[in-house]
Formats: structure tokens, sequence, C-alpha cells
């Protein structure tokens, strides 16, 4: 039997699909100011940042950044969340891991998580969840993983952290709690998923 005692997922690219609302999300920005959508880098690069980082990494020396941030504020998410689909298995494993295991979410998505996991249905399948509205730093600082070790009262040995990105990756290190890349093969992890439901074998053997 494993010694995790809490299982925790970023949320973009690992519990959903949400590249193609994050790429409609930033290019209605970009469009209010006459600007050209995203290219392909940019958009790896907003997939993983919180929405002010995007901003500012989108606006960066351009008169229009503050008029960004304050419209990015008052979006209606609806549209973009109803292009958000979940991965696949996401489900089945939630309901696998509990009640014997807690779930968590630590994302630098915003406002909109609340909304997402309803759109989804998967409210009542995490025990906690960690915006980047919840912290001081969001990723790659890792205090959303802390607050979680906190939350629960577990050690960081006791924790195993979901992610797809190098940020995911920099963040476990910093909490020092074992990572498992989602779908990423070429990134470094103490564990790899091709799926979801990969991790029931991985917990069998930990």
């Amino acid at each position: 039997m494993s010694t995790w005692q809490v299982i925790i997922y970023d949320c973009d690219g690992v519990l959903i699909d949400s590249r193609h609302a994050n790429e409609a999300f930033y290019n209605d920005i970009l469009g209010r100011f006459g600007l050209p959508p995203l290219t392909p880098p940019q958009l790896d690069v907003v997939h993983v940042s919180t929405a002010r980082g995007a901003i500012d990494f989108l606006f960066q020396g351009s008169p229009y950044l503050d008029e960004a941030q304050a419209y990015q504020l008052t979006i209606d998410n609806a549209p973009f969340i109803s292009l958000i689909q979940p991965e696949p298995h996401v489900r089945e494993i939630l309901e696998y891991l509990r009640p014997a295991r807690r779930t968590a979410i630590a994302t630098n998505r915003g406002k909109s998580l609340p909304l997402v996991l309803r759109h989804l249905d998967l409210e009542c399948l995490f025990d906690f969840t960690v915006s980047c509205y919840d912290v001081r730093e969001p990723k790659p600082h890792p205090e959303c993983l802390l607050k979680v070790l906190q939350h629960f009262r577990v050690q960081p040995r006791e924790a195993l952290y979901v992610g797809d990105s190098a940020v995911d990756k920099k963040v476990s290190q910093a909490a020092a709690v074992l990572f498992a890349a989602y779908k990423n093969p070429g990134l470094q992890a103490d564990y790899h998923l091709k799926d979801h439901l990969d991790l029931i074998t991985i917990l069998a053997g930990e």
C-alpha cells in the first residue's frame, strides 16, 4: 500500500484540455487592443501562466498593459469554459483514489477554477484547491504545494504532484514532493503517466 496520503494535481493540461479555450481567451484580449493573435510559442507560455502573468508577457513594452490587465478581470469566462474538456479517465481515477486518499489541486488558474470544476462536475471529487488567488506567489514558487501540505498536515514524502510542465517539475522539487509527469515523456520526473489510470499501477507498486 502506498504511503502517499494526498494526490495533488495541476489543472490545465493535466485534469483538463484547455489549450483551445486559453487560446480563445487571450486572442480575445489581444484583438481588443488591435494586436495579432497568439503565436504557438506565446501560447506555450500563457498556457502555464496566471492571467496576470500572461498579460504582462503578451503586453510587455505596450502602452496598453494596464488597460489589458483591467480588461481581463472583467471578462465573462463562461464562453471560454464551454470549450474545456476533461482529460480521459479523470473522473475514474479521482473516484478510485477517494476516500482512501485525499485529492487536491495546485494551479496557476485563477477566478475561473471553480467555474471549470462546476462545468465538468468535478467539485465533489477534490478535498482542497489552491489557485493563484489563494497564494502570494504563484508557480514556479512552491507556495501552492506547501499550502496543500499544511492543510492536510502531511509531510512532503506523503504527497505526489501530477503535472505536465517544467514549471510543475520545478515546483515539486522546491516543495520536496515527488513528481509524476502527465503526457510528457521528455520531462524529467519520478514517474510518467500516459493515462490517468496509470496511477493505479504506480500506487500498487510504491
